[in-house]
């Protein structure tokens, strides 16, 4: 392994960094106890990952088994209990745990435990997430669309159910 080629090739630094408070509200609340929070999009990062905060409430609730086809998931878990399926099991993990899941993995996520959750959602590469975040939000005000209308939806965001 070595370092990328640079990317940056001024002879000096610049001032570009960012900063989002911890009491920024969430991008999305899904009106279940779930929100999630937007720190880094793969639009901010220029492609090169997405970060977000996945708050989940007491009722049960994530995604079952799938996969994506062209980037990687990673989960690193800040509060609570969240069940993470690692492709041939389900594994409860805790504050401090973290799972990584390579393109083509198969993995989901539930939070089952009666208590609130939250995680840390990595995607690399910065895929636009953010447009399957809002869909789900939207299905969950408007209804699910019809089988053709989802099946074109997961598709363009990546998302292959098992």
């Amino acid at each position: 392994m070595s370092y990328p080629e640079p990317r940056y090739l001024d002879d000096g630094g610049e001032i570009s960094a960012t900063h989002r408070a911890a009491g920024h509200e969430p991008e999305i609340d899904y009106g279940s106890g779930n929100v999630a929070h937007y720190l880094a999009t793969g639009a901010t990062t220029g492609g090169k990952f997405g970060l977000y905060r996945w708050e989940m409430g007491p009722r049960p609730t994530g995604p079952g088994p799938h996969f994506h086809r062209s980037i990687s998931e990673s989960f690193y878990v800040l509060t609570g209990t969240v069940r993470i399926f690692d492709g041939t099991r389900w594994i409860d993990t805790r504050p401090g745990d973290y799972v990584h899941v390579p393109e083509g993995g198969i993995h989901g996520f539930r939070n089952e435990s009666g208590e609130p959750a939250s995680m840390l959602l990595h995607f690399a590469p910065g895929a636009p997430r953010e447009g399957y975040f809002e869909g789900l939000a939207e299905f969950a005000v408007t209804g699910r669309p019809g089988e053709e209308e989802l099946a074109k939806f997961y598709f363009r965001h990546d998302t292959f159910w098992l």
